[in-house]
């Protein structure tokens, strides 16, 4: 790959987008009752790429607006936008062409409904989101939260037709989760982004009250995680990873309140990612093996 065609690339934020996608992927799964036919597998290939592709776009205007902010952030100042080695022209056109594919890909070969909630989720980040909500509110991570969850409802919106409440359970999920990931990034990133100028909790209201909005989150977060096997959605597979990562992630927030450092803070950003992305791991093995196991 050429080092042109890798800042491209990289404008699209690959380990962010590489996490929706898993998320989406999962609500597929999870909407079909057994293995996939073959057309379904046909669906699910065409979905996953339509949703990586406006992911990627949404990652990438989201660059371009923040383009003065990322150079102004250790995190975020080696990106092509932040060094000016993509013009603003550039990656408008490249974000704009890859959300176009993206939303033709779902049009043509998944759903109209797919497509306009992908849309919709690309306008929550991109604009609302990332224009609106972060420079004005600590509270941009909590209401801006709501188009980072949204990817098991694309994938069972692409499988189904329709926006089920199996959907809306495991968006909740996401939605809980992102405050206590996303704030545990901000508290060793907090002098970045008063540089920066963004009011993200820990700037405005400091470290203290921001570690225990995590302590606090993460125990919704463990109550909310326990609905699908609650409501019968999943097995007990689920059930009992649920409990150990939830609890993982709750003696992490429960260390990082009591003991702050910043390397803490670190290893329960990464915890975090680890704990979505096996969480609904562990919704898909519970899928294929309860009907084995009840």
């Amino acid at each position: 790959m050429s080092s042109r065609w890798q800042q491209y690339y990289q404008l699209t934020k690959p380990r962010v987008v590489q996490l929706i996608v898993f998320c989406a992927i999962i609500g597929m799964a999870l909407a079909v009752p057994g293995l996939p036919s073959g057309a379904q597998w046909g669906a699910i290939l065409a979905a996953t790429v339509g949703i990586w592709l406006v992911a990627g776009a949404a990652a990438a205007f989201n660059c371009l607006i923040e383009q003065q902010i990322d150079a102004k952030m250790k995190r975020t100042a080696w990106r092509a936008t932040a060094k000016g080695q993509l013009s603003r022209g550039q990656t408008l056109i490249f974000s704009a062409l890859l959300c176009a594919l993206g939303s033709a890909i779902l049009w043509v070969w998944v759903n109209p409904l797919t497509m306009w909630l992908t849309f919709a989720t690309f306008i929550g980040y991109a604009v609302i989101y990332t224009v609106v909500l972060k420079p004005m509110t600590p509270q941009n991570i909590v209401i801006g939260g709501a188009s980072g969850a949204m990817p098991p409802v694309l994938g069972w919106a692409a499988m189904r037709g329709d926006v089920g409440p199996e959907a809306l359970l495991l968006c909740l999920i996401i939605f809980l989760w992102t405050p206590p990931h996303f704030w545990a990034l901000a508290l060793y990133r907090t002098e970045e982004y008063r540089k920066a100028g963004l009011p993200m909790l820990p700037v405005t209201h400091g470290s203290e009250y921001t570690r225990l909005q995590i302590f606090l989150y993460t125990w919704i977060l463990l109550a909310a995680t326990l609905l699908p096997f609650l409501t019968g959605m999943s097995g007990w597979v689920y059930l009992v990873s649920a409990l150990l990562l939830g609890l993982g992630f709750c003696a992490y927030a429960w260390q990082l309140w009591r003991n702050y450092s910043d390397e803490l803070a670190r290893s329960t950003f990464r915890f975090s990612i680890l704990h979505l992305s096996l969480l609904f791991a562990a919704l898909l093995v519970d899928h294929y093996l309860s009907p084995w196991i009840r």
